[in-house]
């Protein structure tokens, strides 16, 4: 006698059939935002995807992925050229991507950027420092120059000797009084005996 599934076989059957359809779901997705597989290169890759994807969105999507699986741009001669935005600089490479010795070769070159960049920024702060000093000398020439010294002797002129001051004559007393009454008479008797000794012969001397 046929039996009918169970409820536990049947939730596992209901599940199995979900799983199925969420894979085929997300397979059809994948195929559509998934940029061209058979591109050789960026241009091929762009060029597919502007054709298969009408909507910008799906396009940008796909043109970021173009751009991530490609480093390499076409030349107009033949050939690829890498572009390194950390150097600025264009390389030239032999295929849609740079090759591990290419790659080798780029990081070198980096070093060298860097370098370089290096030594110009310590000749930069070289040439501001000597013109910062420059100025400095200009400012300090440009100020006016202070007096010339002027140096004394720390002796001085030597006094002249004051005559000593005649104290009879400056002397001066009243008319009158008895002291200078006194003084006139002694200085009158003085010259008396002065006078007198000139004139008149030494008494003590006799002649023969």
């Amino acid at each position: 006698m046929y039996r009918l599934p169970s409820a536990a076989a049947k939730k596992y059957l209901v599940t199995a059939v979900a799983l199925v359809l969420l894979a085929l779901v997300v397979l059809w997705l994948g195929y559509r935002g998934s940029p061209p597989q058979s591109a050789r290169d960026f241009e091929e890759c762009a060029e597919q995807a502007q054709a298969k994807f009408p909507s910008n969105d799906e396009r940008g999507a796909s043109m970021t992925d173009c751009n991530a699986r490609f480093a390499g741009r076409r030349k107009a001669g033949g050939g690829y050229t890498y572009f390194d935005f950390m150097q600025n600089r264009n390389f030239d490479i032999a295929s849609p991507n740079p090759t591990p010795e290419e790659s080798k070769q780029i990081d070198r070159e980096y070093m060298v950027f860097l370098d370089a960049q290096r030594r110009e920024a310590i000749s930069v702060e070289l040439a501001k420092r000597q013109n910062e000093q420059l100025q400095a000398d200009l400012e300090r020439a440009r100020q006016p120059a202070l007096p010339p010294m002027v140096l004394t002797p720390n002796n001085s002129a030597p006094t002249v000797a004051k005559r000593p001051v005649d104290r009879s004559n400056a002397t001066r007393c009243e008319d009158g009084s008895l002291s200078c009454s006194w003084a006139k008479f002694s200085a009158a008797v003085k010259n008396a005996l002065v006078s007198s000794s000139r004139t008149s012969p030494n008494p003590m001397l006799v002649p023969e």
